[in-house]
């Protein structure tokens, strides 16, 4: 019974690498869709969706089904219960990957407005994290998992100056409102992916450890207990 219990985990465990590998490989395409205003690679994204779909569902149904027929305990009922949030937290980063496709199709239409330089390293950084925090799950990283949490603000701040700068062009001349609008979209979708790594680096860190760092929690909690 023991040994089919492992082997169980071991399939729920593949299952949400499966789902991590389609889904770096989407986000990687939709970015260079985007730089290289590239129409084929932006509808390979699109392609991959209905994969990434089922593959959230088969982990929902796993996780569902090990959660009432084995009443897991201790390390295993924390890497099912995260591996649920990470299984929602991929499908997530999958839809984005779409979106930003879909938007790079729009884009394509129409001359470029500008170079792309903060956009790319944006990428660069939700892509290095969304990496790291896949890394550090099939590693087990406490530590990897929270530096990937660190480097969130470093997105944020970057999709502020992206914002502002294509804020400017549509004050400066409306035509290119659009485009503009387009490539701010980009930015929050980057910026929302981020967001998604960030969350799986919490997940590890809870899976791991056992600690919950969301919301800085911990903090929230002391303030709490000394206002009693």
């Amino acid at each position: 019974m023991d040994r089919h219990f492992d082997e169980e985990l071991q399939s729920l465990n593949e299952k949400l690498l499966r789902m991590a590998r389609l889904v770096e490989e989407s986000i990687s395409l939709a970015v260079k869709s985007l730089t290289d205003r590239n129409e084929a690679l932006a509808q390979e994204v699109l392609t991959r969706e209905g994969p990434i779909n089922l593959l959230d569902v088969d982990v929902d149904e796993e996780c569902m089904r090990l959660l009432a027929l084995r009443q897991p305990m201790a390390s295993d009922l924390r890497f099912i219960t995260a591996g649920m949030k990470i299984g929602s937290e991929l499908e997530r980063m999958g839809d984005l990957a779409v979106n930003i496709a879909e938007v790079t199709e729009d884009l394509l239409r129409v001359p470029p407005l500008k170079p792309l330089i903060d956009i790319p390293r944006m990428a660069d950084l939700a892509q290095g994290m969304a990496k790291d925090a896949l890394t550090a799950f099939i590693k087990r990283d406490e530590k990897l998992a929270r530096e990937v949490c660190l480097r969130d603000d470093e997105v944020d701040s970057l999709n502020d100056q992206v914002f502002r700068e294509l804020l400017t062009y549509m004050m400066e001349d409306p035509a290119t409102i659009n485009v503009a609008v387009g490539l701010i979209l980009v930015g929050r979708h980057l910026e929302r992916i981020a967001d998604h790594a960030t969350n799986i680096g919490e997940d590890v860190i809870f899976m791991v450890a056992g600690k919950t760092i969301k919301h800085h929690i911990e903090e929230i909690r002391r303030a709490a207990a000394r206002t009693e």
